[in-house]
């Protein structure tokens, strides 16, 4: 299967709709889909470093759109999309857990480091917020925020260091994304203590 993904992801990545390709795995993935859009992103980069922040830029605008779908969806369509789904999964009373507990600030938290890092996935935070009616302008400024600077920072660390920073990244990603997660949980409880 990966390595079916994986020559569905390089074809896309030489194609002259490969930009279109992108919009709509990003789109989805801030939804509904399960995989990250950094499949088809990083072999686009590396393929043509020229146009790795234009790249960017359709990942990060169509990711915020997808996020505002899945906010939509959590808002609007919660009884009958989500609740039936978490239902069939068994997963309602947990779900109604999260929801119980989770307050402004966690929501905050969760969009950034999901944008960032996908810790939680993308998708569970945008439906959440629109489930528990989290500002949505805050939520766009966020996702802009934290799919932004993922995007851009990828596209110009793969523009910059090519073939040389995939091979460091993938060989650290665990510690990688767990060390900025502990380094934003950290900032988030050092702003609450203020």
């Amino acid at each position: 299967m990966f390595r079916a993904l994986y020559g569905w992801t390089l074809r896309w990545a030489g194609s002259r709709r490969a930009g279109w390709a992108l919009g709509a795995i990003s789109f989805v993935e801030s939804s509904v889909f399960p995989i990250p859009a950094d499949v088809l992103f990083v072999p686009m980069c590396l393929s043509r470093p020229e146009r790795a922040m234009r790249y960017a830029l359709i990942a990060t605008a169509a990711s915020v759109l997808g996020g505002i779908f899945g906010w939509v969806i959590g808002h609007y369509f919660f009884d009958l999309i989500a609740r039936p789904v978490l239902e069939f999964y068994s997963k309602r009373e947990a779900f109604e857990a999260l929801r119980g507990e989770t307050g402004k600030g966690a929501i905050l938290l969760m969009l950034v480091t999901s944008g960032l890092a996908h810790l939680p996935p993308i998708k569970v935070v945008t439906i959440l917020s629109g489930v528990l009616a989290f500002d949505l302008k805050l939520f766009i400024l966020s996702a802009i925020a934290a799919r932004g600077a993922r995007f851009y920072l990828l596209a110009w660390l793969l523009r910059r260091y090519g073939r040389t920073i995939l091979g460091f990244t993938e060989k650290r990603l665990p510690w990688i994304a767990a060390g900025l997660c502990l380094a934003l949980a950290g900032l988030w409880f050092g702003l609450k203590a203020l």
